[in-house]
């Protein structure tokens, strides 16, 4: 049962477990409130019966007493079985979630918008949050204490239990039936609102743009319009659950009437007596309360699926897993018939096959989008090859947990990526356990100190988001600050130096130089001067490998490696006329 609970709610174990626990504090707690209903009967039937005897008053003292410390147990055990166990449990899913996706391929994230993610890791685990400690126990503990009363009931009298139980099952059943109308209501809400987000998110990453191209207006008019479309969809929504609680709500006051017009009937032939007639009314009054609140949110708990329905995506989504151990021979990377694609519909690569080996810089060049990223990032495993093989080493990447592989990686990308604190943390990134001095020695090497002395609090100056306060050509150097600094035995480098000055890119190639020194360097560049001093070209294209061997021996062929270096010659002498 654990189990189906885990994968029905995409809970943990202690999570399944907790919501268990909760149904039943939930249900003890409703059927302790039938205790003073249960005092009230017998007192009722004392004053009927004449004076009540003074043996009596210390009996109902106690009653009184016991109901009050038996309401205020189970009140309490409640809470804590709802509330702190579904905080807690929601905290372990973010972690649990945060794990998942740390592990999985960047396949998944290339076909997933970053506001769906976020909205599911931030939006969905609150709204579960929500349900489980507000509504999840009390709906199912409402269904069981009501099915324990109305056997109890049936004990007494079968007509007027009859009476008072007919309306559940059809406000259940008209409640159940909004099931799919409620489903719908939410994917569109949900669709509405991840739209919303990534407007807000491209409007602040874009404002610079929009600024420049006076292009602010008719942006923030079609986000007005999403904002609209956003509320829209909130208010179907609420009507949608309306036209179905509404009756359903209705159908349960019918309950009370119909245990009075039927016990009435019974008392006026005699069937029944008035304290048994007294003792329905007051146990039907209180037996709707629970089901009245869950008939009010079983509503949100039909939509609640959709929320689960994302979480377990993420959940189920198969993971790079691989060997702990990785002892290659060497740090040769070899290619041998590769093949890649994003999509069924997008051949990336086909039958790539090069070895970029050690002690030597393999650059990758060719026309944009010939697979040259895709390429270096195969190596270090960001994605699986579709077919193929790659090894580092003689080792199959595909075999080598991908954590484990990247110890053997230092990676530059042409977009780098910064956090919101000072050089040195950020420098850090490379190697947490380096110390200060080491840091330093690193961002040095990489030519960031030229910068550094002119902020304020020098290596401990904050940055801003991502580099805001940095020009493009002081983050990259941050970033090739992180490779030095790692030290590993492979590099590689994607347009590293693409957003340097000719001064700095030349300090830095330099710097470069010493950090390669006997280790695997995949360089993908543009720019041919760069490419120039490589041990080895391959050109892609098309995603094939159309050539590959030294530089001057490739410029004495006349193919497309010495077509882009004329294009790029040409394109450095272009002038304006």
């Amino acid at each position: 049962m654990i189990n189906r609970i885990m994968k029905r709610f995409a809970l943990s174990r202690e999570g399944a477990k907790g919501l268990v626990i909760a149904t039943m504090a939930c249900t003890v707690a409703d059927l302790v409130l039938m205790f003073p209903v249960g005092l009230l009967y017998f007192l009722v039937n004392d004053f009927m019966d004449g004076p009540i005897p003074k043996g009596h008053y210390v009996s109902y003292g106690i009653g009184i007493v016991a109901a009050l410390l038996l309401i205020f147990l189970s009140e309490y055990w409640k809470y804590n079985a709802t509330y702190f166990s579904t905080y807690r449990e929601s905290g372990k899913c973010r972690i649990r979630l945060a794990e998942k996706l740390r592990k999985l391929p960047l396949s998944f994230f290339g076909k997933k918008d970053l506001a769906d993610l976020t909205n599911t890791m931030l939006g969905d685990v609150a709204t579960t949050e929500q349900m489980f400690s507000h509504y999840v126990p009390q709906y199912y503990a409402s269904i069981l204490s009501t099915c324990i009363i109305a056997i109890s009931l049936f004990f007494y009298d079968w007509r007027i239990a009859l009476a008072a139980l007919w309306v559940l099952p059809v406000a259940l059943l008209i409640v159940g039936l909004s099931k799919k109308a409620q489903n719908y209501f939410t994917r569109k809400q949900n669709q509405a609102q991840i739209a919303v987000q990534d407007g807000i998110q491209e409007c602040l990453e874009t404002v610079r743009d929009l600024k420049s191209n006076n292009a602010e207006k008719e942006y923030l008019d079609g986000l007005y319009q999403k904002i609209d479309v956003l509320e829209g969809r909130h208010i179907k929504s609420e009507f949608g659950s309306a036209m179905f609680v509404v009756p359903a709500q209705m159908i349960l006051k019918l309950g009370i009437a119909s245990v009075a017009l039927a016990g009435s009937i019974l008392l006026i032939d005699g069937t029944i007596s008035l304290i048994t007639f007294f003792m329905f009314l007051l146990v039907v009054s209180r037996l709707y309360e629970p089901m009245s609140f869950a008939l009010q949110n079983l509503a949100a708990m039909n939509s609640l699926q959709i929320n689960i329905d994302r979480m377990n995506e993420i959940e189920n989504c198969k993971e790079q897993n691989g060997k702990k151990e990785f002892n290659p021979k060497g740090y040769d990377i070899a290619f041998e018939n590769v093949g890649f694609s994003y999509n069924s519909e997008e051949t990336v690569l086909q039958n790539v096959s090069f070895t970029a080996k050690q002690g030597e810089v393999t650059a990758l060049i060719g026309p944009s989008g010939g697979g040259k990223s895709t390429a270096a990032k195969l190596a270090a495993r960001f994605w699986d090859a579709d077919n193929g093989k790659i090894t580092v080493g003689s080792v199959d990447v595909a075999s080598v947990d991908p954590e484990q592989l990247l110890t053997a990686f230092s990676i530059v990308f042409q977009d780098v990526t910064l956090f919101n604190d000072t050089v040195i943390e950020n420098v850090r990134i490379g190697r947490k356990d380096a110390t200060d001095e080491e840091v330093i020695e690193a961002a040095r090497m990489a030519n960031c100190e030229e910068f550094v002395e002119k902020l304020p609090d020098k290596w401990n100056s904050n940055i801003g988001e991502n580099g805001s306060s940095l020009s493009g050509g002081e983050r990259q150097r941050i970033s090739i600050a992180r490779a030095f600094l790692k030290d590993a035995p492979i590099i590689l480098l994607d347009e590293a130096t693409a957003s340097l000055d000719v001064e700095n890119e030349t300090a830095i190639q330099s710097a470069l130089s010493r950090l390669i020194k006997d280790k695997t360097v995949l360089l993908i560049a543009h720019r041919m001067r760069t490419v120039a001093g490589a041990d080895k070209v391959v050109v892609l294209s098309d995603g094939r490998v159309k050539e590959q061997g030294q530089p001057d021996k490739l410029l004495a062929k006349n193919g497309i490696y010495t077509r882009m270096v004329k294009l790029q010659t040409e394109s450095q002498s272009w002038s304006i006329e």
